[in-house]
């Protein structure tokens, strides 16, 4: 077994530091995957890994979705490794029937998930180990798999006279559901998933709705196969590959061309227009001098990786991403990233935290022989 007893020790005679084999940050689909697959491969809770989630209770994002998103309405939702999610009720809404299956699911295999603890930084630290700055103390690790996912970073993009419009102005992370919006006028920003769930929904209850994107949505026909899948996988893949920013896997694949979405077309509400130029105080302008007067502009602008508190370890490459080789940072072996790019979806967050924990097990073998050669 490649563990090390976690002991405490103290830095600078001021704090006290944990120590273990590996830390998981991030308790969502991943990181519960990576931590499933560490403890099958004999890593003991609280002695050998640690779990870190800054959430106030399990679920990961789900635990943050809207009241409207009903667990019948959520696309592809896979179940963790070792158990399964029966029995679910479609018409409840996502955030509680998907945190009720994550807490069952971290108390059944004793996952032992601290919480809620925000992880500020991971740096160097003394003897080749890393060290994890949290607002619950420092732990020091000889690998760390990041599964913070990007739910904390939504994505605003900027437009002239963004400052001046004297409406309400929201994001995907804020959408309380469409009764508030009753009667007003609503411009809706976005081609994803997300996007065209909003507009459907709203359109019930707004006085006037619009969808803009910056490039006209590309629909999807015929069944989601696992060729295609396999495909789209490997686009983002190739990205993260490359050290770019990875995209979304929708945003490969296309929307899905389903029976809600078909009649949205019909019934005018998924009637696209190009991005508009700048933001007035009233509403929106374009350039050919056409405006639209709004109370309401709902960014469904997406997410970025909510990577920043690796920044110290220097992993992001010229082009903004960070390179890996299945799950690991190349810059770094003893980083790996569950959940970003390729693994982003739930399916692949389960096969990519078993990889992590594969490597990591290599890595630690590795190290363990190298100190007995040493010895």
């Amino acid at each position: 077994m490649l563990t090390s007893e976690a002991v405490s020790r103290s830095v600078n005679n001021t704090e006290t530091v944990e120590s273990v084999d590996v830390v998981v940050v991030g308790a969502g689909q991943a990181g519960l995957s990576s931590a499933h697959h560490l403890r099958r491969n004999g890593f003991e809770p609280g002695r050998d890994v640690v779990v870190l989630d800054h959430s106030p209770g399990p679920g990961g994002a789900w635990q943050f979705r809207w009241p409207s998103l009903t667990y019948g309405k959520v696309h592809g939702m896979h179940a963790l490794p070792g158990m399964e999610l029966t029995d679910a009720d479609s018409e409840r809404p996502s955030s509680e029937v998907i945190s009720e299956y994550f807490d069952r699911y971290e108390r059944t295999f004793d996952l032992r998930v601290r919480r809620p603890v925000d992880v500020r930084a991971v740096r160097e630290g003394p003897d080749g180990r890393l060290l994890v700055e949290t607002s619950a103390g420092t732990w020091s690790t000889r690998a760390l798999i990041n599964a913070t996912g990007t739910w904390d970073r939504p994505f605003w993009p900027r437009y002239p006279g963004q400052e001046t419009f004297r409406g309400r102005q929201l994001h995907t992370a804020q959408y309380p559901g469409p009764e508030e919006f009753a009667g007003q006028r609503v411009v809706v920003v976005g081609g994803g998933a997300s996007g065209t769930q909003h507009l459907l929904e709203i359109a019930r209850y707004a006085a006037a709705t619009t969808w803009v994107t910056r490039r006209p949505p590309v629909f999807r026909e015929g069944p989601f196969t696992e060729d295609v899948g396999r495909a789209a996988v490997a686009l983002v893949e190739e990205r993260v590959r490359q050290g770019l920013p990875p995209k979304s896997v929708v945003s490969v694949t296309g929307l899905p061309l389903n029976d809600a979405i078909r009649q949205g077309l019909a019934d005018g509400i998924l009637d696209r227009h190009p991005m508009f130029d700048r933001i007035t105080p009233n509403g929106v302008e374009w350039h050919d001098g056409r405006r639209l007067d709004a109370d309401v502009i709902l960014w469904a602008t997406g997410f970025r990786a909510a990577i920043d508190h690796l920044s110290p370890l220097r992993l992001r490459e010229p082009g903004g991403g960070i390179r890996l080789e299945g799950t690991r940072a190349v810059a770094d072996p003893r980083v790996h990233l569950v959940g970003y790019g390729p693994s982003a979806s739930t399916i692949g967050a389960n096969r990519a935290g078993r990889a992590a924990v594969r490597d990591i097990r290599r890595l630690l073998r590795e190290e363990s022989g190298a100190e007995s050669v040493a010895a």
